[in-house]
């Protein structure tokens, strides 16, 4: 139900920045995950590698019916052709000679077996016992997984042709899960941004999500959570369906790339602990009711003696000592490693501009901005393309996005039909509102410059990977990408082998040792959040105890940063910065809210 030949993934970025990353990594045994949110660059993209690959090519054209979920459908199993392809010829290639297969055992970490076994056949010196160990290596081989992602806040309803609404099987969110469940790839199904209700219930409906008659589960399921209490409410509502989590993907809420969905100040350390200590509970909640289930529906479920999620982290890691400290000190299952590979053209799909702008970037480039339509803070670079052309398009006095594909249409402020806040039609809407109805003249221009800043997300995520694909001109501009602040301390382009052994700590590290721990960075991160959201809300009595809710928590998170300080380091990782960041941020911390209460 569960395979990862690393201790590593490759998690989703963006719409278009590891939309091919399996074809570039899973012969090689590296898990990697797509999104599915643009079913139009999925098309895009499938048509590119069916030419390069000699494969059989149908357009799947926007008025198709069902349109959306068979292109995801074609896409995925054109995906999957390719990295069936290039792992059965890896597989049949010599090995000791410096060959791909040699580079798929050597990318791997020293303590899996398959690597132990190499390197015994590497210094073993019977001919024919080299080659039946040989033999027996390569049939354990597997690729890396084709894993996808869907966001389960898009979710829009569609309509038809005439203009009806379409049933709710029809939303984005279920049309991209139909196109998923329909394909023939083993997998697993990464479900983000939130608890969806009526997606989760539209799970139930493909059996692929089950276990056979064998008792293996072809499409198994991820859930990315903000906390243990929400791994718990989701996982019962799914067990009671019969569904079972193979895994739950922690990601820090600020210190990540794309959307950052800040948490209530609950620190990554405090949360990890949380896991670590109640780790058994979700296996002994969740197997009564998937138990049940089958009973009711007359089949037979025997329990699985590895019935116990997989729990794994993302977000930030930035060294092999923090990645130990994951797996070792909070029993971790796996990390997910997403913005140091925007640098590795082997694994991710950048244009070169954008990859120089991320190689050359400073912590000062990067910020949460509020470029993104659905109003949630976004990991953003200064200066890339997509920031070019919307200013230009301001200036010329054309602000916003004609909203060519509309998955993010979510806005009724000032039409029946939603609206994406980014789409042109909306800001002189809003913007014309404004003017009306404010009366001081640098508060208008705040809150117009605030409509200004929405982007078209739908399209300029997938700009670069065309642009590095030869798809579209690099004249056409527009590259959106999101990466983490994690960013700024790797400063080249790297090959995969360069990356994978940085991760595994084999060579010296790539990043610089005064960078700061991935624990101090996102508390650092969740004080300024605390300080803008207090600002913002200086005398409205409500927000400030929400903010004193985030202060007490986060003052928790800096014990416990205080107590990891003190433990002995993992080679490569700063524990000392970890130490004097949560001295430093607890005095502001304190000094935010007294500066608060004299205003007051």
């Amino acid at each position: 139900m569960y395979q990862n030949q690393h201790l590593f993934h490759i998690p989703v970025m963006g719409t278009g920045h590891s939309i091919d990353s399996p074809i570039r990594v899973a012969h090689l045994g590296i898990n990697s995950v797509v999104s599915i949110v643009d079913d139009l660059l999925c098309e895009k993209i499938r048509k590119y590698y069916a030419n390069q690959f000699d494969l059989p090519f149908i357009g799947i054209p926007r008025s198709a019916e069902d349109g959306r979920a068979k292109r995801i459908t074609a896409f995925l199993a054109t995906m999957q052709s390719i990295v069936n392809l290039k792992f059965e010829e890896l597989k049949t290639q010599p090995l000791l000679s410096n060959s791909l297969k040699d580079r798929y055992f050597r990318l791997l970490p020293d303590t899996n077996p398959l690597k132990k076994m190499y390197e015994d056949i590497r210094v073993g010196t019977n001919p024919e016992a080299r080659e039946r160990l040989i033999s027996k290596l390569t049939s354990l081989m597997t690729p890396g997984t084709i894993d996808v992602n869907i966001m389960t806040k898009l979710d829009a309803l569609s309509s038809d042709k005439n203009g009806n609404p379409l049933s709710p099987e029809f939303s984005d969110a279920s049309a991209a899960l139909r196109g998923y469940a329909n394909s023939s790839i083993s997998s697993s199904l990464i479900l983000s941004a939130g608890f969806n209700p009526r997606l989760y219930g539209y799970l139930s409906e493909f059996k692929d999500f089950y276990r056979d008659v064998n008792g293996r589960i072809k499409k198994s399921l991820i859930l990315k959570v903000s906390d243990f209490r929400s791994a718990l409410i989701q996982g019962k509502f799914l067990a009671k369906k019969g569904l079972e989590i193979a895994e739950f993907r922690i990601e820090s809420g600020l210190n990540c790339g794309g959307h950052a969905f800040a948490s209530d100040g609950q620190l990554m350390p405090v949360l990890l602990r949380e896991f670590r200590e109640k780790k058994a509970q979700l296996a002994e909640t969740f197997q009564p009711l998937i138990k049940s289930y089958y009973e009711q529906m007359g089949r037979e479920y025997k329990t699985d003696p590895d019935a116990t999620p997989k729990i794994t982290v993302q977000g930030g890691i930035g060294t092999s000592g923090e990645m130990k400290r994951l797996l070792e000190d909070f029993e971790m299952d796996g990390t997910g490693w997403g913005s140091p590979f925007l640098l590795v053209p082997e694994a991710t799909c950048v244009d070169s501009e954008t990859m120089s702008l991320l190689a050359d970037s400073t912590e000062q480039d990067l910020y949460l901005s509020n470029v993104s339509p659905l109003g949630v803070p976004f990991n953003n670079i200064r200066n890339s393309g997509s920031a070019r052309f919307t200013q230009s398009q301001i200036e010329k006095g054309k602000p916003g996005s004609k909203c060519p594909k509309g998955f993010l249409v979510t806005n009724k402020e000032f039409t029946d039909e939603p609206l994406c806040t980014a789409s042109s039609e909306y800001q002189l809407l809003k913007i014309n509102h404004i003017k009306n109805s404010v009366d001081d003249l640098s508060k208008q221009q705040h809150q117009i410059d605030r409509v200004l800043d929405k982007t078209c997300l739908c399209t300029n995520l997938g700009t670069s990977s065309l642009i590095r694909l030869g798809i579209l001109d690099p004249e056409y501009g527009r590259q959106e990408i999101c990466p983490g602040p994690n960013i700024a301390w790797f400063k080249r382009e790297y090959s995969l082998l360069e990356m994978v052994d940085h991760i595994y700590g084999r060579t010296e590290s790539l990043v610089d040792k005064n960078r700061p721990h991935m624990f101090a960075k996102e508390l650092n991160m969740y004080v300024d959040y605390i300080n803008e959201r207090m600002i913002l809300a200086w005398g409205d009595e409500k927000q400030i105890k929400q903010l004193e809710k985030m202060r007490n928590n986060v003052e928790s998170g800096i014990d416990y940063c205080l107590e990891i300080a003190e433990m002995k380091a993992y080679e490569d990782e700063n524990l000392e910065s970890l130490r004097d960041t949560a001295l430093a941020q607890r005095k502001r911390l304190n000094s935010i809210f007294q500066d608060n209460l004299v205003e007051a």
